[in-house]
């Protein structure tokens, strides 16, 4: 029960991020956009496979998840605005703390 109970605390956190983009803009975000599938693959080419995407219909992109490092983070959105089409780029992805 606390397994479960602590599974729907880490979604519901995870989702919090994309739940503060949307309130950002008044375009719905649109997750399966040629937009969001190019920065996708600049990020899992780049090994940041816990970045999630989502893109709205004017082509913002909002980041979240997390990452080892702020180079990582940094990294990540320089990667999204390198991609035709990026108009601006969110971030809310965390930078895990060591130890």
């Amino acid at each position: 029960m606390k397994l479960r109970i602590a599974g729907l605390l880490i979604l519901g956190a995870s989702l919090v991020p994309l739940a503060i983009a949307a309130t950002d803009s008044a375009a719905p975000l649109v997750n399966d956009s040629p937009i969001t599938a190019k920065v996708k693959e600049k990020l899992t080419a780049d090994k940041m496979n816990n970045v999630e995407v989502a893109t709205d219909k004017k082509g913002e992109v909002w980041l979240s998840g997390t990452v080892d490092s702020q180079s990582l983070a940094d990294n990540a959105v320089d990667a999204a605005k390198s991609i035709q089409g990026v108009k601006a780029v969110h971030s809310y992805i965390e930078v895990k703390k060591q130890g």
